[in-house]
């Protein structure tokens, strides 16, 4: 015997299934997240301090 299935649940798993793989294609697409922005942030700021600090003044 078959199992009866709810189709309004089924439509609405279907929709939230397509909204979610869209999100993460745009996601891949454009974004990094917070935290991964905030290191790159402080990543580069290290480094620039660590260049300006090996810096020789010249007279």
């Amino acid at each position: 015997m078959a199992e009866i299935i709810n189709l309004r649940q089924a439509r609405k798993a279907a929709a939230r299934k397509a909204d979610r793989s869209g999100g993460d294609a745009a996601a891949l697409k454009f974004g990094r997240t917070k935290a991964q922005k905030l290191l790159e942030t402080a990543n580069s700021a290290k480094a620039k301090a660590e260049l300006d600090a090996k810096k020789r003044e010249t007279p």
